[in-house]
């Protein structure tokens, strides 16, 4: 710093920023919770192997993880898995329950001592999965989501609300196992118990529906034997998502719902009239991608700690007798929905534009925030983070399209005056997601050498209500692909991106966005295509998982009734259309998007003398975790912008591109 700025060709800036850096920083704590006064949560362990670890901050502000490798606090049910922890503090200690990754059984661990595994393994397809734990020491058992596969086919499965004995006596036997409901729904979340302990409520919904679009709030009676009794839908329905639901201490439920058009806190009484709480046209819940996601909690007091916001996300305070929300003073302009309350203290996982995602705990009392935990420890001077813009540009039919805009940026580099950037757009995941607007090295990996980069939040992502939600209803590959290339081309319009240098990258549904864009339009000059759907015939038609096996219903249409959409938008039916190069990237273990579709799509390359990569992993999934992984990556995208671009970014290994 302080030297002499250099003028240097965009992509050809030194960075310290190097691809181990950013993959070492990858993922972010999640899961928080109280275990008596110690806060508790899962961490990422990107250097070995991806696994996830628990960490605890004991009383004196030590923060130490508890379980070393190969535990590795992950559950898979639905795949993308959810809550895989609870604990709960007795005279002589924690009690924690969890689920370890590797075999899926839930064990019970106190500090001190090997965890002990509570739950069967059975060799029937997936085998048995646990989610969102709920121990109930009083009456031995915790009260959990049951994922159980019945064959071998990825949707032969049922769920069901399940009790499991503390006692370790369904270590070895499935019918010491007690189900508290039938499988007549096909996905439910864990059941929350009442005050009094006399009622059950949980969400529940069906196939065709995703849970973003249509969940039942379910009410069950708890026997004095601890059985349910009388499940009914009290609350939901096709076309309303509720998000959470938990009991105030009065014994009245207090739910998310986007009844309205937007995700806001009801409160319903036990005459089954519901008020609304903060009535705002912004979001108080989200997509139910994993199973026990928090976007309130509640206090002793009666106030409501609350995650919310438009596109992004504050950690507040609400009242609910007035309807007003305290946000939480800080430098954070993010928060995920994960949430834990003791007393007055509530804790969060926030983000900026300048941090990574950090433990943050709020005094409601006093409205202090303080990390406690994950603190964000800048690895290289700051000076080299990209320095984003939030911005909003017009789409076909003069939509609204929201997109993050991170220019090129370097504290001793400039480049010439005449040269325009070269510019990557990122299409999220999902397709029903947000990209969050923070600190993420992979980003500044390019930003620092002189490569901009676009996030794009098209029509479908969330934060912005349930009308921008739904424009992607049966648009799938159209208004995704054309808000990203309106994206692309308005900054080359207006002089801040190269025409000719736009790239466009993106992993899952932003994988399918990617390689639509690139079968589709002529607006970029290559593309990085991570874990994708190409074949959308084959993927809605059983070579997915379960939960997201009829997506493609509302994404787009019927396949019964609209075949020839599904074989027109497929980009694996269309690769001779693809005259840009491009790199694919692949887990060999993923279930969500299988290896399938991209050998499919190759096969249909052949000849084609085309430029390009393809690199499958051993031992990733959906989504890439390990640190050796996400250098490979980064590397070869980087050379793959190198090489189709131009430009000379120093010491990166050169990726082949075969013809």
């Amino acid at each position: 710093m302080g030297n002499s700025v250099q003028t240097l060709a965009y992509g050809s800036w030194p960075s310290p920023i190097d691809a181990a850096l950013a993959a070492a920083h990858d993922g972010h704590p999640e899961f928080v919770g109280f275990i008596g006064d110690e806060a508790w949560w899962t961490e990422p362990r990107p250097t070995e192997g991806g696994r996830r670890t628990l960490v605890r901050r004991t009383a004196d502000g030590a923060e130490e993880p508890v379980l070393p490798a190969p535990w590795n606090v992950r559950s898979r049910v639905i795949e993308y898995g959810g809550q895989p922890w609870a604990g709960v503090m007795r005279d002589d200690g924690p009690l924690v329950v969890f689920v370890n990754f590797a075999d899926q059984r839930l064990y019970r661990y106190e500090p001190g001592g090997e965890p002990r595994p509570l739950t069967p393994v059975s060799a029937v397809g997936g085998g048995l999965r646990w989610v969102e734990p709920r121990p109930h020491p009083e009456r031995g058992e915790v009260w959990c989501v049951l994922e159980e596969f019945t064959g071998e086919g990825p949707t032969d499965v049922r769920r069901v609300v399940a009790a499991v004995p503390l006692d370790g006596s369904a270590a070895e036997d499935r019918t010491a196992v007690r189900e508290l409901t039938d499988d007549s729904r096909r996905f439910v979340t864990g059941p929350r118990l009442s005050p009094d302990g006399r009622r059950a409520a949980w969400l529940a919904w069906d196939h065709p529906r995703m849970p973003w679009d249509g969940t039942e709030l379910v009410v069950a009676e708890v026997a004095d034997d601890g059985t349910l009794r009388g499940a009914r839908t009290v609350e939901g329905g096709p076309d309303e998502s509720i998000a959470q639901v938990e009991w105030a201490a009065d014994g009245t439920l207090v739910y998310s719902s986007d009844r309205t058009g937007y995700w806001n806190l009801y409160r319903r009484d036990d005459d089954g009239r519901s008020t609304a709480l903060c009535a705002r046209e912004e979001e108080f819940g989200g997509p139910l991608w994993r199973i026990g996601r928090r976007w309130f909690a509640l206090l002793d007091d009666g106030q409501i700690a609350v995650v919310h916001g438009r596109g992004a996300t504050a950690l507040g305070i609400l009242d609910p007798e007035t309807g007003q929300v305290v946000d939480a003073a800080g430098p954070w302009t993010e928060f995920t929905p994960t949430l834990a309350t003791h007393g007055s203290r509530v804790l969060g996982v926030g983000a900026s534009p300048r941090s990574a995602y950090e433990v943050v705990e709020l005094d409601a009392a006093t409205g202090d925030a303080r990390v406690i935990g994950a603190a964000h420890d800048d690895p290289v001077d700051p000076a080299y983070y990209p320095e984003p813009q939030i911005r909003t540009f017009l789409g076909p039919a003069g939509r609204e399209i929201h997109a993050h805009i991170y220019p090129p940026h370097h504290p001793d580099h400039v480049a010439p005056g005449t040269e325009l950037p070269p510019y990557v757009i990122w299409a999220h995941g999902g397709p029903t997601s947000r990209a969050p607007l923070v600190l993420d090295l992979a980003i500044a990996y390019f930003t620092s050498r002189g490569i901009g980069v676009a996030e794009v939040n098209y029509g479908g992502s969330t934060g912005y209500g349930r009308e921008y939600r739904n424009r992607l209803r049966e648009q799938w590959g159209v208004v995704d692909v054309e808000d990203c290339a309106a994206v692309a081309l308005a900054l080359a319009d207006e002089g801040t991106a190269d025409r000719t240098r736009l790239a466009v990258r993106g992993g899952s549904a932003g994988g399918w966005t990617t390689a639509a864009s690139l079968t589709t339009t002529d607006v970029y000059a290559c593309g990085t295509i991570l874990y994708p759907i190409l074949d959308l015939t084959n993927w809605g038609s059983g070579e997915t998982h379960d939960f997201e096996s009829q997506y493609l219903e509302s994404l787009v249409g019927p396949l019964a009734e609209e075949p020839m959409r599904y074989t027109e938008r497929s980009p694996a039916e269309h690769a001779d259309r693809i005259t840009a190069p491009f790199l694919l990237l692949q887990g060999l273990d993923d279930v969500i998007c299988p290896p399938t579709q991209c050998e499919r799509f190759l096969a249909r390359m052949e000849g084609r003398r085309l430029p390009h990569a393809y690199i499958a992993f051993e031992g990733e999934g959906h989504g890439f975790r390990r640190a050796e992984t996400m250098v490979r990556v980064l590397e070869a995208e980087l050379s793959l912008y190198a090489q189709v671009f131009g430009l000379n970014p120093p010491g990166i290994p050169t990726l082949e591109l075969a013809k």
